[in-house]
């Protein structure tokens, strides 16, 4: 059978790239008659490929650049590579992240963005709870107990825990309001992960101070530092103000740790799969009393791993394959409904 040749919009993996990208990289060049090329410009303008896989095509377009000449070269590019696709009705399949276009994208980035989407001929979805035009197939989010292999901590009784970025609707400072609110000082609350601006840190700061049960820690974490503070925790919050798709879940469920997070279906199915005693949940702005509640929980007793067997890389790549090869036999995006698969 003839190969089939994706160009997929990251780039190659380095030592920072997202790990759920690194894996499935690795899972779809482990995956037989699949052949990868990894994102650059001369690849996606000059290169050959069949098929173009798209995750957060909002970075190819320049959101988040700071410098004025890069996000306008970005612009250009992504309106070149654009072009080529249209004109070579390449099939586009996109793997859906976010439910939410980005808000913060000017006029002409969501010009490219829309663009993209009408090329787009299959859409991959992480959970059978988002809704998306045209057909669609799920592949879940893979686990990573094969990634996060440092040394692991004791766990330390009484230690809640949040890892991640620090970013304003994942609820940090609503979850330190709630914390000061514990009477019980035994507890203790470790935020850790790099803040999307020096406004919130500081803002989070200032809601912490006097508290000294509180550790405050806003930089980028390594792979090991992550191990060590998801194990040290007894129960990880994730307080966000809206959660769809979390890889911060699924790290601390391949951790072997439980997590708080609010009360969606999405979060109600992967209670679900993982087996019970792993996903806790609270529902509205999160409280004192939730996070009191939450802890006598995590302390019954429960299987020593959460099921995670739906959520193996080989599955994945294979499951990638088949749904590039679907696209392909569709032909380009045109207008018309599909089915989930």
């Amino acid at each position: 059978m003839t190969p089939v040749q994706v160009l997929t919009s990251n780039r190659e993996p380095r030592s920072t790239t997202n790990p759920y990208i690194t894996m499935l990289t690795a899972a779809l060049r482990r995956t037989p008659a699949l052949e990868v090329v990894t994102f650059s410009y001369p690849a996606a303008l000059f290169g050959r490929y069949s098929v173009v896989h798209l995750h957060w095509p909002e970075t190819l377009v320049g959101l988040g650049g700071r410098r004025l000449v890069g996000r306008l070269a970005r612009l250009t590019l992504a309106a070149l590579f654009l072009v080529r696709l249209t004109l070579a009705r390449t099939t586009v399949v996109r793997t859906v992240h976010n439910v939410e276009p980005p808000a913060d994208a000017d006029r002409i980035q969501r010009a490219l963005l829309r663009w993209f989407d009408r090329l787009t001929t299959h859409r991959i979805v992480l959970n059978d709870r988002t809704d998306c035009p045209g057909p669609t197939t799920t592949i879940p989010h893979g686990h990573y107990r094969d990634w996060y292999t440092g040394p692991r901590s004791a766990t330390v009784h009484g230690r809640l825990q949040y890892v991640g970025l620090v970013r304003r609707y994942k609820g940090v400072e609503g979850l330190v309001e709630a914390f000061r609110s514990v009477a019980d000082g035994s507890l203790t609350l470790g935020i850790a992960g790099a803040a999307s601006t020096p406004e919130l840190a500081d803002t989070i700061t200032a809601l912490a101070d006097g508290d000294a049960r509180v550790t405050l820690r806003f930089e980028f974490l390594s792979d090991n530092e992550l191990v060590a503070a998801v194990t040290a925790a007894e129960l990880v919050v994730l307080p966000y103000r809206f959660m769809h798709n979390s890889g911060t879940v699924l790290a601390a469920l391949s951790l072997d740790r439980p997590v708080l997070v609010p009360d969606t279906s999405v979060n109600a199915d992967l209670a679900k799969e993982v087996g019970p005693g792993w996903i806790h949940t609270f529902t509205g702005d999160l409280t004192a009393e939730a996070l009191e509640a939450a802890l006598p929980a995590v302390r019954a007793p429960r299987a020593p791993s959460p099921d995670l067997g739906a959520r193996e890389w080989d599955a994945a790549g294979q499951a990638h394959l088949d749904v590039y090869r679907a696209a392909l036999s569709r032909g380009p995006s045109r207008p018309g409904a599909g089915a989930r698969a």
